[in-house]
This record gives C-alpha cells, sequence and structure tokens, in this order.
C-alpha cells in the first residue's frame, strides 16, 4: 500500500500537472470504485482543481465550489499520467480522469478491488476520513510518547494504527523498528525513555530519507514505480537475505496478506519471533533463536567435480 513517502511524491507530481486544471472529461470504468453519490462524480466536470492535500494515506483534490475528492488508493491502487484522451485498461483500469495537458489514470492490479474514490462537499466532509492519527514528520517526542504509550499494543501494530500515526504502513514500519534496533513484537507500554526517543528518531529519519530517495528516483516525472519492495530496504520484502547492517538472515512473521520482517540479531537479541503456521507445526522443533536456526539449516552440498574431458 503507498505509504506517506509514496503518498507525498504522488501529490508533488500531481500539483504540477493538474492545479489550476479543469477536469475535462470523467471516464468511469469499474463503478465500484465511486463510493459515494451525492454529489455526483461526474459534478467535477469543467471545475479546477484547487489544491491538493493528504489525509493519512489518501489524495484528497480540492476543486472550486467547495468540491473534495478523496482518493484511496488501498493495497494495488495506482496512479498513471498518461498523453490526453489515453485509454483505460481493461483489466486493470478503473477511472480516467482528461486534463488539458494529459490523463490522470487510476488503475488497481488485484482481483479484489479496493481503491475507493468519494465526492463530498466541503473540507470538513473529507477530513471526517481521516482516522486521526498525528503527522508524524512534525510532532514533538512528547506527543509521540503520549501516542505510542496509551494502549498497550505491539509496536507494529501501534506504529500501523491510522488512529494514532498518520501515513505508516506495513512497509516503512519494518524499516523504522530495524534502524530503531527494535522487536516489532515489544509491547509499547514496556519501552523505557531512551527506547521511545530512538523510535521517534527513526520514525522520522526513515519517511524523509525515503521521501527524498522516491523524489530523486522520480527525476521530476511522473512516478512510476510505486512499491512496497525496494532493493535498498534493509529487511522489508527481504525473507533470508542478509542484514545490511550484521548480515544475519532476515526473518519474518506470515499473517493474513502481509508479513512482518525483522534481524533476529539487530532487533530481537537473537530470538526468533513465532510465526503462527509454521511455530503450531513445528512444535518443539521450532527454533529459539537464531543460532539453532542457522544450526538447522541444512548445509549446502559440495558441487560434483567436473567429468574428465575424452
Amino acid at each position: 500500500m503507498p505509504e506517506l513517502p509514496d503518498i507525498t511524491v504522488y501529490i508533488e507530481a500531481l500539483v504540477a500537472r493538474v492545479v489550476g486544471q479543469p477536469v475535462q472529461a470523467l471516464r468511469v470504468a469499474s463503478p465500484f470504485v465511486v463510493r459515494s453519490f451525492d454529489p455526483p462524480l461526474s459534478a467535477i466536470v469543467g471545475k479546477q482543481v484547487v489544491k491538493l492535500h493528504r489525509l493519512g494515506k489518501r489524495i484528497v483534490f480540492e476543486f472550486e465550489e467547495d468540491l473534495f475528492l478523496v482518493l484511496h488508493l488501498m493495497i494495488a491502487g495506482r496512479l498513471k499520467w498518461l498523453d490526453r484522451g489515453a485509454k483505460v485498461p481493461g483489466k486493470l483500469g478503473l477511472a480516467a480522469f482528461d486534463f488539458p495537458s494529459g490523463t490522470l489514470l487510476l488503475t488497481e492490479a488485484a482481483s479484489k478491488k479496493r481503491a475507493s474514490l468519494h465526492l463530498v462537499r466541503g473540507f470538513e466532509a473529507a477530513r471526517a476520513m481521516d482516522r486521526g492519527g498525528i503527522d508524524v514528520l512534525n510532532c514533538s517526542l512528547a506527543r509521540f510518547t503520549e501516542l505510542l504509550v496509551s494502549e498497550n499494543h505491539t509496536l507494529k501494530r501501534s506504529l500501523t494504527d491510522p488512529r494514532l500515526f498518520s501515513g505508516i504502513g506495513n512497509a516503512y514500519s519494518d524499516e523504522i523498528l530495524h534502524r530503531a534496533q527494535l522487536s516489532p513484537v515489544q509491547l509499547t507500554q514496556k519501552l523505557d525513555r531512551p527506547e521511545i526517543a530512538r523510535l521517534h528518531k527513526s520514525v522520522k529519519g526513515v519517511l524523509v530519507e525515503w521521501t527524498e530517495r522516491l523524489r530523486e528516483d522520480a527525476h521530476g516525472e511522473f512516478p512510476e514505480k510505486v512499491t512496497a519492495f525496494r532493493k535498498e530496504m534493509a529487511v522489508h520484502g527481504k525473507y533470508k537475505q542478509p542484514c545490511p547492517v550484521c548480515g544475519t538472515a532476515v526473518q519474518r512473521i506470515a499473517y493474513a496478506d502481509n508479513e512482518t520482517n525483522y534481524c533476529p540479531r539487530c532487533q530481537t537479541e537473537g530470538r526468533i519471533l513465532s510465526d503462527r503456521s509454521l511455530s503450531r507445526l513445528l512444535h518443539s522443533d521450532w527454533p529459539k533463536n537464531i543460532d539453532e536456526l542457522e544450526n538447522k539449516l541444512p548445509t549446502r552440498a559440495p558441487k560434483p567435480l567436473p567429468l574428465p574431458e575424452e
């Protein structure tokens, strides 16, 4: 799912292309993407974009006459900027917004279509869709601490809770926790002050650095490679690959459609965190620490010697 850095770069690219421009035509390929009916989505045709906002992981287009279009890309929704009047692709295309300078295309590469568009009147109606999490880039350590320990949940759950923190999801929470050298299952109310301060610094550092990196990758063009899996990431999506800090194989906790990636030596004092499915299957054979896991790994068989030439 596009998170704060991705949404920020999307918005910057859109500002340069659509602010001050009217929607000349609207093409909806999948009616299920439209989740509101009053005012109708067609009301934005002929209206100019006044401003863009970020609400958590949502992109908000502010139009003339106090109209606000709220876009949530969910997991697989993506935006493309194409030539004016570009065709909406059959399988992936959800909607197209034609501007004088080009077409903004909304796609979703998933069997379950979860991306959504809501058109509302007034900014308060748009803001009502926000879950209420604070802007993590501008919050003080005191406010961050207050929210973090307000409920006793795991760090992974709290960081990705949109009611607490705005714009952090599965991918960047892994990166934040790795940099802070904290376990994803550590309970928030068990953290000491130095650990919270380290986490606060890591949140800001990771999100700012990745926003800058994505800007540089776009080279002023519309961002094309919006993905949760990037080769420069330390642990997210790097299961069994070496940690860039200590070289230990990255481990994971898999659940539903997501997984948490972490380094046992950097984050959990060598402990292997329980994976619900595998730990139940292996029972007593489940390794308790990284050394035990590495000892259980089969050694590679030596390569066969080449046959002598005839």
